[in-house]
């Protein structure tokens, strides 16, 4: 570590002092900028240098999601800037925190067409919560205090800092004040009003078929416990995607997965009418989307509402609910005390017929493809394979899209606060792997398995090799159908044919996997998949099994039902 009081400092070393002082000890970068990199090892901090901005920014998200700290990534400007947009415009949509330090031109040079000169404020403008240019160094650390405060606080999201080359090797006299840190989040959490809670708290306790929908909110809180302790007091919770892991899905009172794939052969496919009969629901952390809805048609308009979320601004959006805004795990918390003092005989008498109810819908779906020995193979038996080897620390990733959907519908979660990765803010697709990536720098001893499609694969196939130089392992699952799947069948859905573009000419992935070093291996039979994983999994090597898999196989997205044209 470098001196605690040196004499001067340079702009680099006083930013790697204050990331340190926020709690960083990782920063996803290539080499710039290059002054805060050479420095940052003297502060404990480690770079993971990916290949692709791009995908630098989707390893930040997912390293925030499980770390519950504010993550950082860097940028050079022009160019390498503009491929963070995608990323912080994911993180902006999910609520997930990242402070993006962007090199921007010496100060001499603004405005004076500078290489990769560029109006970086404006740029960034649309797709974080705070973007600012520091220029001069006596400000460097309010301005990454800012960064910090503004990513973590109220409804978490991106922040963007510029920084001009020239302030990293500029020097200056250390300021001696002493100053907090603000890495972790939800950096300042707030409780809903009690007596709001109070109101809720007798709604719940009066409804004769209340429900809870628990959403990516309740992750971002940490409210798993909570939430748990309202199941056990007798109401069924439903999740979003982003809500995968909030609640034990074995649980008797628990739905899973709910919104737009919940037609024949889903999971929760007999659940719709139970969502549809709610008098009382209760959206926990939910942004109460067009996917988690079902395009705003699952969730019944005569059921009285309660949301709970950090954002004011979202609650009563889409449905005109109770307010209970603040934090997930406060607010859960809050509402648990408050049915303390409520009469719950008539919840835990019908517990035991709501219990049933679930247990006869779960019970009802067909569920014959995960265990087809069909070839090509079919995505719900790679999912079923998949479930079958995880344990409840075992954290599952998936890429935007159809993987998106087989995870959600396929993996069973055995335990609160189990972690399921998807990028549904915008749902980008490549966010597969940069996800897995992510995952494994904030929890090392955890395994990470990848399930990603042919076609997001192919987005950000370099960052095998960030793995592997990183030493990272992941398993990531290649659902190789050649096929764009979603825009194909939705093509066919609603036009009855399709463009040429959504075919792909072969391609081995498990040979470009190889050619990375990692380990690749390609399965084309069902029964060489199980020793696959299991292979992949105790190797702690960067692995790809590239499944071939059917394209006529697509999850049971409800607007395909009915479809003739997709039986092609």
């Amino acid at each position: 570590m470098k001196d605690a009081s040196p004499t001067t400092r340079t702009g680099a070393q006083i930013m790697a002092r204050a990331l340190q002082r926020h709690g960083v000890t990782q920063v996803f970068g290539q080499s710039i900028p290059s002054a805060l990199f050479l420095a940052a090892p003297d502060y404990g901090i480690t770079q993971i240098g990916y290949r692709t901005e791009n995908a630098g920014a989707a390893m930040a998200d997912a390293y925030a999601r499980l770390s519950g700290r504010v993550a950082v990534v860097t940028a050079q400007n022009g160019p390498a800037a503009t491929l963070l947009v995608p990323g912080l415009a994911e993180a902006l949509k999910a609520s997930i925190p990242i402070v993006a330090i962007v090199q921007d031109v010496h100060r001499q040079n603004t405005d004076r067409n500078a290489f990769q000169e560029l109006d970086h404020l404006a740029l960034f403008q649309g797709v974080a919560k705070w973007v600012r240019r520091v220029s001069e160094i006596s400000r460097l650390d309010d301005y990454i205090d800012m960064a910090f405060v503004a990513a973590a606080t109220g409804r978490a999201g991106p922040a963007v800092l510029m920084v001009p080359v020239d302030l990293f090797d500029e020097e200056t006299t250390p300021d001696p004040a002493s100053r907090e840190g603000f890495g972790q989040y939800p950096l300042d959490p707030t409780a809903p009003d009690p007596a709001r809670l109070a109101e809720a708290a007798a709604l719940l306790a009066g409804a004769q078929r209340p429900l809870i929908i628990a959403g990516g909110g309740v992750h971002s809180a940490g409210a798993h416990a909570a939430l748990a302790q309202l199941q056990d007091l007798g109401f069924a919770v439903a999740t979003t995607v982003m809500g995968k892991g909030a609640v034990d899905e074995t649980h008797p009172l628990s739905l899973g997965v709910v919104g737009y794939f919940m037609g024949p052969g889903a999971r929760a496919a007999a659940l719709a009418p139970m969502v549809a009969d709610s008098d009382v629901i209760l959206l926990a952390g939910t942004r109460t989307n067009q996917n988690g809805t079902d395009s705003w048609s699952l969730y019944p308009r005569d059921a009285r509402y309660i949301q709970l979320d950090i954002d004011g601004t979202e609650v009563g959006r889409n449905y005109p609910a109770l307010r209970l805004v603040g934090d997930a795990r406060l607010g859960l918390q809050g509402l648990v005390t408050a049915l303390a003092g409520q009469d719950l005989t008539a919840r835990q008498t019908a517990r035991a017929a709501t219990e049933s109810r679930i247990r006869d819908a779960l019970g009802s779906a067909s569920r014959t493809q995960a265990g087809s020995d069909a070839t090509p193979l079919r995505p719900e038996r790679v999912v079923a394979e998949i479930d079958r080897l995880i344990t409840p620390d075992t954290i599952v990733v998936a890429d935007a899209s159809y993987s998106s959907i087989w995870v959600a519908d396929g993996i069973t979660i055995r335990k609160p606060g189990q972690r399921v990765l998807t990028p549904r803010g915008l749902a980008g697709l490549g966010w597969g792997l940069p996800y897995a990536i992510g995952a494994k720098a904030a929890r090392p001893d955890a395994p990470v398995i990848c399930l990603t499609g042919d076609g997001g694969f192919a987005h950000v196939w370099a960052e095998l090799e960030t793995a592997r130089r990183m030493a990272l392992p992941v398993v990531v699952v290649v659902l190789n159908n050649q096929i764009l799947g979603y825009q194909k069948h939705a093509e066919l859905s609603l036009f009855g044919s399709h463009t040429d573009v959504v075919h792909f000419d072969p391609v081995d992935h498990a040979a470009i996997a190889r050619a990375c070093g990692a380990t690749g291996v390609r399965i084309d039979h069902p029964d060489q998949l199980a020793p696959a994983l299991r292979d992949a999994l105790a190797s702690g090597t960067v692995s790809v099994i590239d499944v071939v898999t059917d394209e006529r196989a697509y999850p049971p997205v409800t607007s395909f039902t009915g479809k003739q044209a997709l039986n092609y």
